[in-house]
């Protein structure tokens, strides 16, 4: 049996957003050390619910809906990659704990790489971020595929997400219900036009060439959304990052390899113990 198995809805509490948004923080786990989950887009807190399963038993899993998403999908902006990282400030805050590690899926992944010197994490896992985004792509890989989807009501949107992913997990299945079930395009439209994406200006490289804290970089060996150029580019930073492939997942690596995926993480954090940053 999945250890953590059964477990499904942690604890839920709201906290406040520094603009006055109220967010919903959701914990499992009662002891042992901190994590903090960021998802990606169209995607929730609900979607960490599977990994919370295997590690809640040796530490406190938390994760909170990102602006556009979930509970927060009628909140549409500001979607500035710098408002992101406050209000993860405000999740960590709302922890009430030490948090040890920040852990972040695509564009969730490129908040916990600011996030994490500005939180005071001891370190950061980043599960396929979006480092770099080529002018002229967000678009047509982040937008287009989902206007039929948004244009429907929520009664025939709910079944169509269903049915989009039939072959998922039950639980990852009933997140992406939970994330896009009232979501509009706004929300990423903005995350594209309030970050300069088609000017190149969300591009984290500078950030990751002195990254200050241990930092571990899962990349999906298929369907990435870091090009080869970057990924080249990444595998030679050495210092505090390494670089991690695993081959043959696509994108959303944390749900088709999960079990990878928390192994990649236990030896992260086993190293990071034997020699701190």
């Amino acid at each position: 049996m999945d250890e953590g198995a059964g477990l499904v809805n942690g604890r839920e509490r709201f906290f406040e957003l520094d603009d006055g948004v109220r967010g919903t923080l959701e914990a499992w786990g009662k002891a042992g050390p901190a994590l903090v989950c960021v998802h990606g887009m169209t995607s929730s807190r609900k979607g960490w619910t599977r990994l919370a399963g295997r590690l809640s038993g040796e530490r406190r899993v938390f994760a909170y809906d990102q602006r556009g998403h979930g509970d927060l999908a009628d909140v549409t902006g500001p979607m500035t990659l710098e408002q992101s990282v406050r209000d993860l400030e405000a999740a960590v805050r709302a922890t009430g704990v030490p948090v040890d590690l920040l852990l972040g899926h695509s564009w969730g992944g490129a908040v916990v790489l600011p996030g994490g010197p500005r939180t005071g994490a001891r370190a950061v896992v980043a599960l396929d971020p979006v480092i770099r985004v080529r002018p002229g792509t967000f678009a047509a890989d982040y937008v287009e595929d989902l206007r039929d989807l948004m244009a429907l009501d929520r009664d025939a949107r709910i079944p169509r997400i269903r049915q989009m992913y039939a072959k998922d997990d039950p639980l990852d299945r009933e997140a992406k219900v939970h994330a896009m079930e009232r979501m509009s395009l706004s929300a990423l439209e903005r995350l594209g036009q309030e970050n300069g994406v088609d000017e190149g200006r969300w591009d984290l490289r500078p950030l990751l060439a002195r990254y200050p804290l241990p930092l571990l970089v899962l990349l999906s060996g298929e369907d990435s959304v870091v090009d080869p150029a970057d990924r080249t580019w990444l595998e030679g930073l050495g210092g505090y990052v390494r670089i991690r492939t695993i081959g043959g997942a696509g994108h959303n690596l944390h749900r088709s390899h999960l079990d990878r995926v928390v192994e990649e993480i236990r030896a992260f954090e086993k190293e990071v113990g034997k020699n701190p940053g």
